[in-house]
């Protein structure tokens, strides 16, 4: 598969996979998600690799999220990007390669959770955090946002999702959605760090650990992937508009009017 959306590199037991949008803050649409599927699902089998370092292009962002372009031209409907998402994190958790989220920028919406599943993130100070899918009108539902409750707690979960707040890494580390905080002239050397520690040790130690973390929230991914929480609240929300109302207030640079829909 040759990629257009990232860039895979492997050097030293290292994968590196960046996601290389950098004209929309590395926001990542259905081709994004496919080629990071793809190249977790090569990871798999590959035994020069040990660790994977997830990333974005340039210093202004991780990842701002879904393409809010391509959702306004109805990308989300049928909930064909959540179940792009789920798939990415199935091959994720399947490599059995632990991932550092080296968060060089803004970590927004779709972004933020990507960094919060990582089994490690890495941030520079000048990151930024937070969720934005009630801005925009772009549905999550599910397990992609409660498992933030097993990361920073109940209260702090419910407070990024449902007041779409921006917090600085230095807030997060507090929180513990981020394990490590530097410079961003030292973000490199740090992840190197991290990966030079985990190489160190027994690999196949490390991929037991691993699936032992992943299935203690596997009961919860079982559970919440069977339901439609959406379809249940709202069944014509993307014929409604409200979807819609949000895309273009942020494409328009402008604040939503949600009062129809409340």
């Amino acid at each position: 598969m040759a990629y257009g959306d990232i860039l895979y590199e492997v050097e030293d037991g290292v994968a590196r996979l960046t996601i290389n949008r950098p004209e929309v803050y590395n926001a990542f649409r259905s081709q994004t998600l496919q080629e990071l599927t793809h190249a977790y699902e090569q990871l798999l089998d590959d035994r020069q690799v040990g660790v994977v370092v997830l990333t974005g292009t340039g210093e202004k962002a991780f990842c701002a999220g879904g393409d809010v372009n391509e959702e306004a031209k109805g990308w989300l409907e049928g909930r064909g990007g959540e179940l792009e998402t789920k798939a990415l994190y199935a091959a994720m958790r399947a490599s059995l390669k632990p991932t550092i989220a080296r968060v060089n920028g803004y970590s927004i919406g779709g972004g933020n959770h990507l960094a919060y599943l990582c089994d490690f993130s890495v941030a520079a100070d000048h990151a930024i955090f937070g969720q934005n899918g009630p801005r925009v009108g772009s549905p999550a539902q599910g397990w992609l946002v409660s498992y933030l409750v097993r990361v920073v707690g109940a209260k702090r979960a419910r407070e990024m999702w449902m007041l779409c707040r921006r917090y600085t890494a230095q807030e997060m580390l507090a929180w513990g959605l981020v394990n490590a905080v530097v410079p961003y002239p030292d973000l490199d050397a740090e992840v190197a760090r991290w990966c030079d520690d985990i190489l160190a040790l027994s690999p196949s130690v490390i991929k037991v650990v691993k699936r032992t973390f992943d299935a203690e929230y596997e009961q919860l991914r079982e559970y919440q992937d069977n339901q439609d929480y959406l379809e249940e609240i709202n069944p014509g929300f993307f014929e409604s508009g409200e979807q819609l109302e949000g895309a273009n207030a942020f494409l328009e640079k402008r604040r939503p009017d949600f009062s129809p829909w409340r």
